[in-house]
C-alpha cells in the first residue's frame, strides 16, 4: 500500500447528517438576513450598514472554511501506547547493546479446571516478563496440568518463579532447566519418534523414553532364561499406577516405566500405549542395510544388523568357539550359553551386530543392551578370528549407535584377565572408569561422540542417524 492510499485511508469519513444541518443552517441565515436587510433600508445609513454585514458574513465564511479544512480531513494522530507495567525496557534494537541473558525452563503445575485460571497463570509470568514458548493440557479427573516451555530473564531463580505460580494458583509446581531441543513442538516431535519405530523395533524403548522425560523403562520377558515365569504381566489395556505403567510387549511380556520424580498424567499414558500399538501392528523388523569391512590381512567381512531370526546361526558359532571363549562372554557354566541368545538377539532389549566371513558364516556378535538407566556392551568373537580388529570395530559401532540413541555412558563386564576387551575399550579413546571385584572388571566409557574414532561410510538403515526422526 503507497502512503497516499494510507492517508486517504486514514480521513474522517464524509457524513451526510452534517452537511442537512449545514444546508438548514444557511437557508435559516438567508431568512434572517432578508428580515434584517428589509428593516435596515427603512432606516438612515441602511445601505452601509448592509455592506458591513456582507463583509463580515464573507469573512466568516473564510474562516470557517479554513478551519474545516485543517482539522475535519487532516488524518489523526496516532495515539501514545502506554507504558507495560514491569521493569524497564532494556536497550534498544540496533543500538549496539547485548541483548539480556534468558533461561529456559520446563515447567508444569496443576490448576483448578476453572475459567481463569490460564490467565492467572499468565499474568504472573507477564509480570516478571517470562516468554511462553509452547503449552500443553493434560485433563485430570479433577483439575488440569498445564505443562510449558518458558523463557525467562536469567535473574530470575526456579524457586522465585515457583513461589509466584503458588501464589496465582497453581499447585504440584515441578520445573527444571530445558535446552534447545524441547523447542520442537511436540506434535513433530511424537511423528519423529513414530516414524524410528515404525522403521526399527529396537527404538521402542528408546522412543518411549524420549516421549516421557527422564525415566527408567524395563523390558521383562513372559519368562526368563530357565523358562520360569518372569512375574505378573500386564493386561491388553496396560495398568498406570501415578508414577508407574505397564504396558503389555507385542513380543510376550511387560514393558515397565518408572519416573518416580513425576507422575504420570492419562494422557502420557495413551500416547505410550498408542506408540506401542504401532510397534504390534508393525510385527518385527529390523533395518536390513549392511557394511564390507576390510581386515588387517585383506580378508573381508560383512557387519549387519541382527536379530532372532539369526538364532540358528549363533548357536553354530557358539559351537565353534571354546569354552574359554564363551566362559570370558557369559561368566558362568558354558551349557547355559545358549539359553541367552534369544534374549540377547531381541530388538526389545537393544541392538545386535553380526559379522559374517566371505562363506556367509556368522562369526562374531556385539551386543547394545538397554539395562534400564544404563546401556551395557559384550561382545563375542570366534576363536579363529580373534585377534584381526573384529573386536574393535563392533565396540566402535556399538558405542556409536550408543552415542546416537542420547546414552551417556555405556560399560563392558568381563574378566581382569580377558586383555583383548579391556584393550578394545582402551582403543575408543573415551575416559574410563575402572571397578574390580572379585576378579570381575566393569569398564565404563564416558560417551563424547567426538572422541570417538571415526566409522567408516555405511549402507543405509544400518544406524539410526541415517534414518528419518533423528
Amino acid at each position: 500500500m503507497t502512503d497516499a492510499a494510507s492517508v486517504k485511508s486514514a480521513r474522517r469519513p464524509h457524513h451526510w447528517r452534517r452537511d442537512l444541518v449545514e444546508l438548514a443552517a444557511l437557508f435559516t441565515a438567508v431568512a434572517v438576513a432578508e428580515a434584517i436587510a428589509n428593516m435596515i433600508a427603512h432606516v438612515p445609513d441602511g445601505p452601509f450598514l448592509l455592506v458591513a454585514s456582507a463583509a463580515a458574513l464573507i469573512a466568516t465564511a473564510t474562516f470557517h472554511t479554513w478551519w474545516a479544512r485543517r482539522h475535519s480531513h487532516a488524518p489523526p494522530a496516532a495515539p501514545t501506547p502506554a507504558p507495560a507495567p514491569g521493569p524497564a525496557p532494556g536497550p534498544a534494537a540496533g543500538t549496539g547493546a547485548a541483548p539480556a541473558a534468558t533461561t529456559l525452563w520446563r515447567m508444569r503445575t496443576t490448576v483448578r479446571d476453572e475459567p481463569g485460571s490460564l490467565a492467572a497463570l499468565c499474568a504472573a509470568f507477564a509480570a516478571h516478563r517470562v516468554d511462553i514458548l509452547t503449552l500443553q493440557t493434560h485433563p485430570l479427573a479433577v483439575g488440569t496440568v498445564d505443562e510449558f516451555l518458558l523463557r525467562s530473564p536469567a535473574a530470575l531463580q526456579a524457586r522465585d518463579l515457583t513461589r509466584e505460580i503458588a501464589a496465582a494458583g497453581g499447585r504440584g509446581t515441578w520445573i527444571e532447566r530445558a535446552d534447545a531441543h524441547d523447542l520442537v513442538d511436540t506434535p513433530t516431535r511424537v511423528l519423529g519418534l513414530a516414524t524410528r519405530t515404525a522403521l526399527d523395533a529396537a527404538e521402542l524403548p528408546l522412543a518411549l523414553r524420549q516421549l516421557l522425560g527422564r525415566c527408567t523403562i524395563h523390558s521383562r520377558p513372559a519368562a526368563s532364561v530357565t523358562d520360569r515365569p518372569a512375574g505378573e504381566g500386564a493386561p491388553v489395556e496396560g495398568v498406570l499406577e501415578d508414577t508407574s505403567m505397564r504396558l503389555r510387549d507385542p513380543n510376550g511380556g511387560t514393558i515397565t516405566v518408572d519416573r518416580p520424580y513425576l507422575p504420570f498424567t492419562p494422557t502420557e499414558f495413551a500416547r505410550a500405549r498408542a506408540l506401542v500399538e504401532l510397534d504390534a501392528r508393525l510385527g518385527p523388523r529390523i533395518p536390513r542395510g549392511q557394511d564390507v569391512f576390510t581386515l588387517a590381512k585383506g580378508q573381508d567381512i560383512t557387519v549387519r544388523r541382527a536379530d532372532q531370526s539369526d538364532l540358528d546361526a549363533a548357536r553354530a558359532m557358539h559351537e565353534r568357539c571354546s569354552e574359554r571363549t564363551l566362559g570370558l562372554r557369559y561368566h558362568g557354566p558354558v551349557g547355559d550359553a545358549d539359553r541367552y541368545l534369544d534374549h540377547l538377539l531381541s530388538p526389545r532389549f537393544g541392538r545386535t551386530l553380526a559379522v559374517q566371513s566371505a562363506s556367509g558364516r556368522v562369526v562374531a556378535l556385539g551386543h547394545l543392551l538397554w539395562d534400564g538407566d544404563e546401556t551395557e556392551v559384550a561382545l563375542l568373537v570366534e576363536d579363529a578370528w580373534q585377534g584381526r580388529g573384529i573386536g574393535s570395530e563392533l565396540l566402535s559401532r556399538l558405542t556409536a549407535l550408543a552415542a546416537e540413541a542420547g546414552c551417556a555412558q555405556v560399560y563392558a563386564v568381563t574378566q581382569s584377565s580377558n586383555t583383548g576387551m579391556v584393550a578394545a575399550m582402551r582403543g575408543l579413546g573415551l575416559p574410563l572408569d575402572y571397578q574390580i571385584e572379585e576378579g570381575t572388571l566393569v569398564v565404563t566409557a564416558r560417551l563424547d561422540p567426538s572422541a570417538a574414532r571415526p566409522v567408516p561410510p555405511r549402507e543405509p538403515g544400518l544406524f539410526p542417524s541415517e534414518r528419518t526422526g533423528n
